[in-house]
């Protein structure tokens, strides 16, 4: 783990459905010292992730409507005033937490207000990242680059961001098109924007998105529209 030493106001963002075997595996390797606030936002579990949460000292933000960006707009309407930096991590234990010190020292350093955690750029378990999920951000990375020029290798969900630049990017998706939403904006709003390398693990659990065919259609069809939508109704973001 880094040295890095933070007084800044550091809030983690769990969005969780059906997590309770994995959840206690993320909360313990996340380096308390570093954090202020651990939300893990319950979209609608059917099993104890939200008792487990507690338990484990977590703040629980119930959400029914289920899908992953609306877990996201859930936590960021529960964080405090005070938060500076904000981190989302999903509650599978594929990411490694303990490495959230690398992801934030891009912030801390005053060098980036946005830094996405790359699984294509650090070491993949096998078959971590299913062929579907590796060649579609492949081809989404693709797409930004040919449209808005950035270089991204990842739609990673491991994430930091400050909390005035996510507040810049009025998050509107609900569901698939989190990540490269977020992503898209922040170029538009002229962000500083980096990348760092992340290792990613077999996830305790089934993929709700890619481990099932309906889920990867659906995502690939999401990420495609929002892309095409923040190049061609969506020009003059800021």
């Amino acid at each position: 783990m880094s040295d890095v030493v933070s007084k800044r106001n550091i809030t983690v963002i769990i969005p969780a459905f059906n997590e309770e075997k994995s959840l206690p595996n993320v909360v313990k390797d996340l380096p308390k010292v570093l954090i202020n606030d651990i939300i893990v936002v319950d979209n609608n579990s059917t099993d104890q992730t939200a008792s487990i949460a507690k338990q484990l000292g977590c703040r629980v933000v119930s959400e029914s409507i289920k899908g992953y960006g609306q877990a996201c707009l859930s936590g960021i309407a529960a964080l405090s005033a005070k938060t500076e930096i904000v981190v989302f991590i999903d509650g599978d234990y594929s990411d490694h937490p303990e490495q959230l010190p690398i992801l934030i020292q891009p912030i801390l350093d005053d060098k980036f207000d946005f830094v996405i955690g790359s699984r294509i750029a650090g070491r993949r378990e096998h078959k971590a990242m299913t062929p579907q999920a590796y060649y579609g951000n492949k081809l989404a990375c693709f797409l930004m680059k040919l449209f808005w020029n950035v270089d991204y290798t990842d739609l990673g969900p491991f994430r930091a961001i400050t909390y005035p630049a996510l507040q810049r990017l009025n998050m509107q998706d609900r569901d698939f098109g989190w990540t490269i939403e977020m992503q898209i904006k922040a170029v538009q709003c002229g962000l500083r924007i980096t990348e760092v390398p992340v290792d990613y693990r077999c996830r305790i659990g089934k993929s709700k998105i890619s481990g099932t065919i309906k889920g990867t259609i659906l995502a690939g069809e999401k990420i495609l529209r929002t892309i095409f939508k923040y190049k061609f109704f969506n020009k003059n973001l800021k």
